[in-house]
């Protein structure tokens, strides 16, 4: 098992337990610290000791969001809008790159954005178990629900159907770097301390949306109440109170973590960076499909993975970088 926790942290051997904790801790002391990307869009973040997690009652705990635990961060930049498909378009023209999804021929799109006279030609088939996640001919960060769309028209729109190896890559590129789980919810909390979203616990206060999910009758008909029934641009929705967009609802967020539902229960608790190794990786925030019926992570605590090959139309990224 990943990190070398296989067991309910509670059940590990105290030398084992020991044994993690100093494997972490040297993980976040020799991870890579990488400070030479720009900083133009980026918002610099001091650090500080924080409550990260959540014991909600009615959150995934079977995701590991809990326990609630103080986490120290060094000081970082973060980006303050997602990952768009033009900035993406300049790293794919400059290295010369190629998704996974365009190497694969397909990627995976909501049945109820594909029009229902093109789903016989288009559909090759479902995602095993979720009718509504449908694999696509064609589908690709260029042709975000198939071969006869494009994002040409969605310049500031965050790109989707990257994997989080292409993530991985374009980070590279900019010299900047994923951020940690850590850092992602450090950023999402916006400074307030143990709220449900980065601007408290209420979701529409005084009736307003404040980011873009799904209102209505999942998966049969949004209805679009916050604007959107689908990916909206990255400057849809105000700002949390440190200055960054779009990091609940609208698209996941990769992270840098492997995942694994206890492992930081015993792992250290300063720049914290997840297992050495697992089988699917971190994502954040929630997405446009999120609704409280069936998904309600796009709490700043919630948490979700997938294997780091895939895509969807829901799957985004941004990134940080070291002072």
């Amino acid at each position: 098992m990943a990190g070398g926790c296989s067991m309910n942290p509670c059940c590990v051997p105290s030398r084992s337990r020991a044994a993690v904790l100093e494997a972490s801790r040297q993980a976040s002391v020799e991870r890579q610290r990488v400070n030479s990307g720009s900083i133009d869009a980026m918002i610099r973040l001091d650090g500080a000791l924080f409550l990260m997690g959540t014991d909600f009652a009615q959150g995934f705990l079977a995701d590991g969001e809990g326990p609630v635990r103080k986490v120290a961060l060094d000081p970082f930049f973060i980006d303050a809008y997602p990952v768009t498909n033009e900035a993406f378009e300049e790293f794919v023209k400059a290295a010369s790159y190629t998704t996974e999804a365009e190497r694969f021929g397909w990627s995976f799109v909501f049945r109820g954005h594909i029009p229902e006279d093109q789903q016989a030609r288009l559909v090759e088939a479902a995602a095993p178990g979720v009718d509504w996640w449908c694999k696509v001919s064609g589908a690709d960060w260029r042709h975000p629900e198939g071969p006869d769309s494009s994002s040409a028209a969605r310049a500031d729109y965050p790109v989707t159907h990257v994997s989080w190896n292409d993530a991985q890559r374009y980070a590279t590129w900019a010299g900047k770097r994923l951020p940690t789980e850590a850092e992602w919810e450090f950023s999402a909390r916006g400074g307030l301390e143990q709220k449900l979203y980065p601007w408290g616990d209420e979701l529409t206060p005084a009736g307003r949306h404040l980011c873009n999910i799904w209102q209505g009758e999942f998966p049969v008909n949004d209805t679009a109440e916050d604007g959107f029934a689908g990916v909206a641009p990255v400057d849809a929705f105000p700002p949390n109170e440190f200055g960054v967009y779009s990091i609940t609802g609208n698209t996941w967020e990769w992270c840098a973590d492997w995942f694994h539902p206890t492992y930081h229960a015993v792992a250290t608790r300063r720049n914290p960076t997840g297992p050495g190794s697992g089988q699917a990786k971190v994502m954040r925030g929630g997405s446009y499909l999120c609704h409280a019926s069936y998904c309600n992570r796009y709490r700043v605590a919630a948490r979700n993975s997938n294997t780091p090959d895939s895509s969807t139309t829901n799957i985004g990224f941004r990134c940080v970088r070291d002072v």
